[in-house]
Protein backbone atom coordinates (compact mmCIF):
# COMPACT_ATOMS: atom_id res chain seq x y z
CA UNK A 1 0.00 0.00 0.00
CA UNK A 2 1.25 3.52 -0.76
CA UNK A 3 2.46 5.43 2.27
CA UNK A 4 1.16 8.88 3.17
CA UNK A 5 3.95 11.46 2.80
CA UNK A 6 5.10 13.18 5.95
CA UNK A 7 4.04 16.79 6.44
CA UNK A 8 6.86 19.12 5.43
CA UNK A 9 7.55 22.27 7.45
CA UNK A 10 10.08 24.92 6.43
CA UNK A 11 11.68 26.83 9.30
CA UNK A 12 12.95 30.36 8.59
CA UNK A 13 15.40 31.63 11.19
CA UNK A 14 15.51 35.40 11.68
CA UNK A 15 17.62 35.57 14.86
CA UNK A 16 16.37 36.95 18.17
CA UNK A 17 16.76 35.69 21.75
CA UNK A 18 15.94 32.13 20.68
CA UNK A 19 19.19 32.15 18.64
CA UNK A 20 21.44 34.09 21.03
CA UNK A 21 24.65 32.94 22.68
CA UNK A 22 27.60 34.55 24.41
CA UNK A 23 31.15 33.99 23.29
CA UNK A 24 32.79 35.63 26.29
CA UNK A 25 30.38 34.95 29.15
CA UNK A 26 28.84 38.41 28.85
CA UNK A 27 25.91 39.86 26.92
CA UNK A 28 24.28 37.66 24.28
CA UNK A 29 23.67 38.26 20.58
CA UNK A 30 22.08 36.20 17.77
CA UNK A 31 24.64 33.70 16.51
CA UNK A 32 22.86 30.34 16.13
CA UNK A 33 21.71 29.20 12.70
CA UNK A 34 18.24 27.82 12.03
CA UNK A 35 19.77 24.35 11.72
CA UNK A 36 21.40 24.63 15.13
CA UNK A 37 18.05 25.61 16.65
CA UNK A 38 16.35 22.59 15.10
CA UNK A 39 19.09 20.20 16.19
CA UNK A 40 18.63 21.35 19.81
CA UNK A 41 14.91 20.44 19.99
CA UNK A 42 14.32 17.16 21.90
CA UNK A 43 11.55 14.95 20.54
CA UNK A 44 11.44 16.54 17.11
CA UNK A 45 12.88 13.49 15.36
CA UNK A 46 9.96 11.40 16.66
CA UNK A 47 7.28 13.90 15.59
CA UNK A 48 6.87 12.45 12.10
CA UNK A 49 7.45 15.80 10.39
CA UNK A 50 9.95 16.51 7.63
CA UNK A 51 11.90 19.67 8.50
CA UNK A 52 13.77 22.02 6.19
CA UNK A 53 15.59 25.14 7.36
CA UNK A 54 16.41 28.51 5.84
CA UNK A 55 18.90 30.78 7.61
CA UNK A 56 17.05 33.91 6.51
CA UNK A 57 18.36 36.61 8.87
CA UNK A 58 20.39 36.71 12.07
CA UNK A 59 19.25 39.90 13.80
CA UNK A 60 17.61 40.95 17.05
CA UNK A 61 13.86 41.42 16.73
CA UNK A 62 14.25 45.15 17.31
CA UNK A 63 16.20 45.50 14.05
CA UNK A 64 13.79 43.71 11.70
CA UNK A 65 12.23 45.85 8.99
CA UNK A 66 9.13 45.94 6.79
CA UNK A 67 11.41 45.02 3.90
CA UNK A 68 12.61 41.91 5.79
CA UNK A 69 9.04 40.74 6.40
CA UNK A 70 7.92 41.49 2.85
CA UNK A 71 10.84 39.45 1.51
CA UNK A 72 10.05 36.71 3.99
CA UNK A 73 6.45 36.56 2.77
CA UNK A 74 7.67 36.01 -0.78
CA UNK A 75 10.13 33.31 0.31
CA UNK A 76 7.45 31.54 2.38
CA UNK A 77 5.02 31.59 -0.55
CA UNK A 78 7.70 30.01 -2.74
CA UNK A 79 8.13 27.12 -0.28
CA UNK A 80 4.37 26.63 0.02
CA UNK A 81 4.01 26.67 -3.77
CA UNK A 82 6.58 23.87 -3.79
CA UNK A 83 4.42 21.73 -1.50
CA UNK A 84 5.35 22.65 2.06
CA UNK A 85 2.61 21.96 4.62
CA UNK A 86 3.41 25.07 6.62
CA UNK A 87 6.08 27.61 7.49
CA UNK A 88 7.65 28.42 10.86
CA UNK A 89 9.41 31.71 11.64
CA UNK A 90 11.76 32.08 14.60
CA UNK A 91 12.59 35.62 15.66
CA UNK A 92 13.03 38.02 18.56
CA UNK A 93 9.94 38.57 20.68
CA UNK A 94 10.36 42.36 20.80
CA UNK A 95 8.47 42.79 17.53
CA UNK A 96 6.50 39.56 17.09
CA UNK A 97 3.10 41.21 17.53
CA UNK A 98 3.93 43.56 14.64
CA UNK A 99 5.81 41.26 12.27
CA UNK A 100 3.23 38.50 12.68
CA UNK A 101 0.39 40.89 11.86
CA UNK A 102 2.22 42.13 8.75
CA UNK A 103 2.73 38.51 7.68
CA UNK A 104 -0.97 37.89 8.29
CA UNK A 105 -1.93 40.78 6.02
CA UNK A 106 0.44 39.79 3.20
CA UNK A 107 0.00 35.99 3.34
CA UNK A 108 -2.78 34.94 0.95
CA UNK A 109 -2.41 31.15 0.93
CA UNK A 110 -4.34 28.64 3.11
CA UNK A 111 -1.26 27.02 4.67
CA UNK A 112 -0.22 28.42 8.05
CA UNK A 113 2.72 30.66 8.82
CA UNK A 114 3.52 30.25 12.52
CA UNK A 115 5.83 32.61 14.42
CA UNK A 116 7.67 31.87 17.64
CA UNK A 117 10.61 33.02 19.73
CA UNK A 118 11.96 32.75 23.26
CA UNK A 119 12.07 34.82 26.41
CA UNK A 120 15.08 32.99 27.89
CA UNK A 121 18.16 32.62 25.70
CA UNK A 122 19.92 29.25 25.26
CA UNK A 123 22.64 30.09 27.81
CA UNK A 124 20.10 30.22 30.68
CA UNK A 125 18.62 27.41 32.74
CA UNK A 126 15.09 26.73 31.61
CA UNK A 127 15.51 28.22 28.14
CA UNK A 128 12.09 28.08 26.47
CA UNK A 129 13.19 28.14 22.83
CA UNK A 130 13.21 24.36 22.16
CA UNK A 131 9.75 23.81 23.65
CA UNK A 132 8.33 26.78 21.75
CA UNK A 133 9.89 25.58 18.51
CA UNK A 134 8.54 22.04 18.96
CA UNK A 135 5.01 23.33 19.56
CA UNK A 136 5.25 25.73 16.64
CA UNK A 137 6.38 23.07 14.19
CA UNK A 138 3.53 20.83 15.36
CA UNK A 139 1.09 23.68 14.72
CA UNK A 140 2.48 24.42 11.26
CA UNK A 141 2.03 20.74 10.33
CA UNK A 142 -1.52 20.45 11.67
CA UNK A 143 -4.49 20.47 9.24
CA UNK A 144 -6.50 22.45 11.81
CA UNK A 145 -4.10 25.39 11.39
CA UNK A 146 -5.00 25.87 7.72
CA UNK A 147 -6.98 28.94 6.68
CA UNK A 148 -6.00 30.75 9.90
CA UNK A 149 -3.40 33.03 8.37
CA UNK A 150 -0.41 33.79 10.57
CA UNK A 151 -0.38 32.34 14.07
CA UNK A 152 1.86 32.99 17.06
CA UNK A 153 2.80 30.07 19.34
CA UNK A 154 4.63 30.42 22.65
CA UNK A 155 4.19 28.62 25.98
CA UNK A 156 2.02 26.01 24.19
CA UNK A 157 -0.65 28.63 23.37
CA UNK A 158 -1.82 29.28 19.80
CA UNK A 159 -2.74 32.92 19.13
CA UNK A 160 -4.06 34.76 16.10
CA UNK A 161 -1.56 37.31 14.83
CA UNK A 162 -4.43 39.79 14.54
CA UNK A 163 -5.03 39.86 18.31
CA UNK A 164 -1.86 38.79 20.12
CA UNK A 165 0.28 41.25 22.08
CA UNK A 166 3.36 41.16 24.31
CA UNK A 167 2.20 42.03 27.82
CA UNK A 168 5.32 41.64 30.00
CA UNK A 169 8.96 42.43 29.34
CA UNK A 170 10.43 39.26 30.87
CA UNK A 171 7.72 36.69 31.64
CA UNK A 172 7.64 33.48 29.65
CA UNK A 173 3.85 33.82 29.52
CA UNK A 174 4.05 37.30 28.02
CA UNK A 175 2.03 36.75 24.85
CA UNK A 176 -1.71 37.21 25.34
CA UNK A 177 -4.76 37.92 23.22
CA UNK A 178 -6.41 40.21 25.75
CA UNK A 179 -9.67 40.73 23.90
CA UNK A 180 -10.20 37.26 22.48
CA UNK A 181 -8.03 34.65 24.23
CA UNK A 182 -5.96 32.01 22.42
CA UNK A 183 -7.34 30.02 19.50
CA UNK A 184 -6.01 26.79 20.95
CA UNK A 185 -3.19 24.93 22.65
CA UNK A 186 -0.52 22.32 22.00
CA UNK A 187 -1.05 19.58 24.56
CA UNK A 188 0.79 16.26 24.76
CA UNK A 189 2.18 16.89 21.29
CA UNK A 190 -1.26 17.47 19.77
CA UNK A 191 -2.72 20.65 18.36
CA UNK A 192 -6.12 21.42 19.88
CA UNK A 193 -8.00 24.31 18.27
CA UNK A 194 -10.84 25.50 20.50
CA UNK A 195 -12.04 28.19 18.10
CA UNK A 196 -11.18 29.58 14.68
CA UNK A 197 -10.82 32.89 12.94
CA UNK A 198 -14.16 33.41 11.15
CA UNK A 199 -12.58 35.22 8.18
CA UNK A 200 -9.24 36.44 6.82
CA UNK A 201 -8.34 39.99 5.87
CA UNK A 202 -5.43 40.28 3.43
CA UNK A 203 -4.12 43.19 1.40
CA UNK A 204 -2.28 43.54 -1.93
CA UNK A 205 1.49 43.26 -1.93
CA UNK A 206 3.51 46.40 -1.34
CA UNK A 207 4.53 48.17 -4.54
CA UNK A 208 8.18 47.68 -5.38
CA UNK A 209 10.27 50.57 -4.11
CA UNK A 210 7.31 52.37 -2.51
CA UNK A 211 7.99 53.53 1.05
CA UNK A 212 5.57 55.13 3.45
CA UNK A 213 6.41 56.78 6.76
CA UNK A 214 3.75 56.24 9.43
CA UNK A 215 4.09 57.66 12.92
CA UNK A 216 2.59 56.55 16.22
CA UNK A 217 1.78 59.33 18.66
CA UNK A 218 0.77 58.38 22.19
CA UNK A 219 -1.36 61.00 23.92
CA UNK A 220 -0.40 61.92 27.50
CA UNK A 221 -1.73 64.09 30.29
CA UNK A 222 -1.67 67.82 29.49
CA UNK A 223 -0.11 67.07 26.10
CA UNK A 224 1.66 69.72 24.04
CA UNK A 225 0.23 70.23 20.52
CA UNK A 226 3.62 71.36 19.20
CA UNK A 227 4.95 67.82 19.72
CA UNK A 228 2.04 66.35 17.77
CA UNK A 229 2.45 68.95 15.02
CA UNK A 230 6.16 68.19 14.69
CA UNK A 231 5.45 64.49 14.33
CA UNK A 232 2.60 64.90 11.87
CA UNK A 233 4.55 67.24 9.61
CA UNK A 234 7.03 64.51 8.68
CA UNK A 235 4.86 61.46 8.00
CA UNK A 236 2.55 60.07 5.31
CA UNK A 237 0.13 58.70 7.89
CA UNK A 238 -0.37 58.83 11.64
CA UNK A 239 -1.83 56.63 14.36
CA UNK A 240 -2.91 58.47 17.50
CA UNK A 241 -3.13 56.34 20.65
CA UNK A 242 -5.66 58.29 22.67
CA UNK A 243 -7.02 57.93 26.18
CA UNK A 244 -9.65 55.31 26.96
CA UNK A 245 -12.17 54.87 24.15
CA UNK A 246 -10.46 57.45 21.92
CA UNK A 247 -10.08 60.81 23.66
CA UNK A 248 -7.42 63.51 23.47
CA UNK A 249 -6.84 66.80 25.34
CA UNK A 250 -8.80 69.67 23.79
CA UNK A 251 -5.63 71.63 22.81
CA UNK A 252 -4.73 68.82 20.34
CA UNK A 253 -8.00 69.04 18.41
CA UNK A 254 -7.09 71.79 15.94
CA UNK A 255 -3.76 70.13 15.12
CA UNK A 256 -5.44 66.79 14.50
CA UNK A 257 -8.06 68.47 12.31
CA UNK A 258 -5.34 70.00 10.16
CA UNK A 259 -3.41 66.73 9.91
CA UNK A 260 -6.51 64.69 8.99
CA UNK A 261 -7.14 67.04 6.07
CA UNK A 262 -3.71 66.14 4.66
CA UNK A 263 -2.92 62.54 5.66
CA UNK A 264 -4.83 59.53 7.03
CA UNK A 265 -5.00 59.79 10.83
CA UNK A 266 -6.17 56.69 12.74
CA UNK A 267 -7.61 57.06 16.24
CA UNK A 268 -6.74 54.10 18.49
CA UNK A 269 -6.68 53.56 22.25
CA UNK A 270 -3.52 53.44 24.33
CA UNK A 271 -5.37 51.14 26.77
CA UNK A 272 -4.07 47.54 26.42
CA UNK A 273 -7.52 46.03 25.74
CA UNK A 274 -10.91 47.15 24.54
CA UNK A 275 -12.04 49.23 21.54
CA UNK A 276 -12.40 52.85 20.64
CA UNK A 277 -16.02 54.00 20.48
CA UNK A 278 -17.73 56.13 17.84
CA UNK A 279 -20.76 57.90 19.32
CA UNK A 280 -20.84 57.86 23.12
CA UNK A 281 -18.94 61.02 24.12
CA UNK A 282 -19.42 64.42 22.48
CA UNK A 283 -17.08 66.90 24.17
CA UNK A 284 -14.19 68.58 22.27
CA UNK A 285 -11.49 65.93 21.92
CA UNK A 286 -13.92 63.05 22.37
CA UNK A 287 -14.11 60.16 19.91
CA UNK A 288 -17.29 61.49 18.29
CA UNK A 289 -15.81 64.96 17.91
CA UNK A 290 -12.59 63.64 16.38
CA UNK A 291 -14.36 61.39 13.89
CA UNK A 292 -16.35 64.36 12.57
CA UNK A 293 -12.98 66.01 11.93
CA UNK A 294 -11.82 63.20 9.66
CA UNK A 295 -9.98 60.81 11.97
CA UNK A 296 -10.49 57.09 11.30
CA UNK A 297 -11.58 54.90 14.26
CA UNK A 298 -9.40 51.86 14.94
CA UNK A 299 -12.03 49.97 16.95
CA UNK A 300 -10.46 46.87 18.50
CA UNK A 301 -7.20 47.30 16.60
CA UNK A 302 -4.20 47.95 18.89
CA UNK A 303 -2.15 51.05 17.97
CA UNK A 304 0.90 48.97 16.99
CA UNK A 305 -1.18 46.88 14.60
CA UNK A 306 -3.04 49.92 13.29
CA UNK A 307 0.33 51.42 12.36
CA UNK A 308 1.39 48.20 10.59
CA UNK A 309 -1.88 48.12 8.65
CA UNK A 310 -1.75 51.80 7.68
CA UNK A 311 1.87 51.63 6.54
CA UNK A 312 1.22 48.46 4.51
CA UNK A 313 -1.84 50.04 2.89
CA UNK A 314 0.07 53.17 1.94
CA UNK A 315 2.94 51.07 0.58
CA UNK A 316 0.42 49.12 -1.53
CA UNK A 317 -0.94 52.35 -3.00
CA UNK A 318 -4.42 51.96 -1.47
CA UNK A 319 -6.95 54.70 -2.16
CA UNK A 320 -7.93 56.99 0.74
CA UNK A 321 -11.49 55.65 0.89
CA UNK A 322 -10.17 52.08 0.90
CA UNK A 323 -7.77 52.93 3.73
CA UNK A 324 -10.60 54.17 5.94
CA UNK A 325 -12.75 51.12 5.19
CA UNK A 326 -9.86 48.72 5.77
CA UNK A 327 -9.02 50.20 9.16
CA UNK A 328 -12.62 50.14 10.42
CA UNK A 329 -13.10 46.60 9.12
CA UNK A 330 -9.87 45.31 10.64
CA UNK A 331 -10.96 46.97 13.89
CA UNK A 332 -14.32 45.19 13.91
CA UNK A 333 -16.42 48.32 13.34
CA UNK A 334 -17.45 47.44 9.78
CA UNK A 335 -18.85 44.20 8.40
CA UNK A 336 -16.13 42.10 6.67
CA UNK A 337 -18.12 42.28 3.43
CA UNK A 338 -16.95 45.91 3.20
CA UNK A 339 -13.26 44.89 3.02
CA UNK A 340 -11.92 46.42 -0.23
CA UNK A 341 -10.18 43.23 -1.33
CA UNK A 342 -11.33 39.57 -1.58
CA UNK A 343 -12.02 37.80 1.72
CA UNK A 344 -13.06 34.26 2.54
CA UNK A 345 -15.08 32.84 5.43
CA UNK A 346 -13.56 29.75 7.02
CA UNK A 347 -15.95 28.99 9.87
CA UNK A 348 -17.96 26.61 7.70
CA UNK A 349 -19.41 23.14 7.93
CA UNK A 350 -16.23 21.32 6.90
CA UNK A 351 -14.26 22.82 9.80
CA UNK A 352 -15.78 22.24 13.24
CA UNK A 353 -15.49 25.09 15.70
CA UNK A 354 -13.54 22.81 18.05
CA UNK A 355 -11.03 20.41 16.55
CA UNK A 356 -8.24 18.19 17.78
CA UNK A 357 -5.41 17.38 15.43
CA UNK A 358 -2.40 15.11 15.77
CA UNK A 359 0.85 16.99 15.44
Amino acid sequence: MPTTPLPRVVVFGLGGTIAMTSTNGGAVRPTLSARQLIDAVPGLAEAGIEIEVVDFRRRPGASLTFADITELTTAAAHELDAGATGVVVTQGTDTIEETAYLLDLLHHRPEPIVVTGAMRNPTLAGADGPANLLATIATAAAPAAREQGCLVVLADEIHAARWVTKTHSTSGATFRSLDSGPLGYVLEGRVRMLTRMPYRLTIPACRSGKHASVGLYTVTLDDDPTLLSATGARVDGLVVAGFGVGHVPEPLVDTLTTLASRIPVVLASRTPAGPTLVRTYGFPGSEQDLLTRGLIPAGWLHPYKARVLLRALLAAGAKPQDIATAVTTAGGLTDPIAWPWPTASHNNDDQPETSTTDA
